[in-house]
């Protein structure tokens, strides 16, 4: 069965930040979303122009600096278009863009002919989200092909974290391919069942032991993006 969007990977990077946002396209409408625009607006924009389509939302993981700071001017040039971002998220940080929609646990954002399921979270964030395709999942700094977020800033939480990570290994069938907010080195787009292989957070059931694993000290090179 042929799926009715297409999903564009776009590294974009400032100094040693290196993340990755993302464009959906309903192939029936040619309406695009872009997923976390960040440091590159150039690069975004020209994604846009250059698949010949019309921007109709942005889709935040979360409202960490490093995942939203070209909401604004991608709004300026396409001032149509919807931002959304969990309510939680929204609440508890006090994000506000132009055009901004909350979204809950569950709800489906409809990209043309093409559903996106919103998932919270939480963990790195107090209201983050993945979003849910029929074959892909963009995870934010949920889950990483390598690891998951750091959960010591504003609103984190391991406990959290790992309930999170429960539930996207219990909701999630193995073909579906993974796009994370960084790469430590693998490629966006591992699918799950090897994801599930790769990422030792996923290995650790009992939450005792992944708090523990998650919170341990001197760990190096937690921002070292590829």
């Amino acid at each position: 069965m042929k799926r009715s969007y297409e999903l564009h990977p776009l590294k974009v990077e400032f100094l040693f930040m290196k993340n990755y946002a993302y464009i959906l396209v309903d192939k029936a409408t040619r309406q695009a979303a872009v997923v976390d625009p960040a440091w590159d607006l150039e690069l975004i924009d020209g994604m846009l122009r250059s698949l010949e389509v019309k921007l109709a939302c942005i889709l935040l993981t979360h409202s960490h600096h490093d995942h939203v700071n070209k909401v604004e001017p991608l709004l300026e040039l396409y001032p149509a278009a919807r931002a959304y971002m969990s309510v939680k998220e929204i609440d508890a940080y006090g994000f506000a863009c132009r055009n901004l929609h909350p979204f809950e646990e569950g709800e489906t954002i409809w990209l043309g002919e093409t559903p996106i399921t919103c998932m919270l979270t939480p963990g790195h964030t107090a209201g983050g989200a993945c979003f849910r395709l029929a074959d892909d999942l963009i995870t934010g700094d949920t889950v990483f092909i390598e690891g998951c977020g750091v959960c010591d800033g504003a609103g984190g939480s391991p406990e959290q974290m790992h309930d999170s990570f429960q539930r996207i290994r219990k909701s999630t069938p193995p073909h579906v391919r993974v796009y994370p907010g960084h790469s430590y080195g693998k490629e966006p787009g591992m699918a799950f069942r090897d994801v599930l292989e790769h990422n030792i957070y996923f290995q650790i059931e009992q939450k005792e032991h992944f708090v523990r694993f998650r919170m341990r000290k001197n760990q190096g090179q937690l921002f070292n993006f590829k």
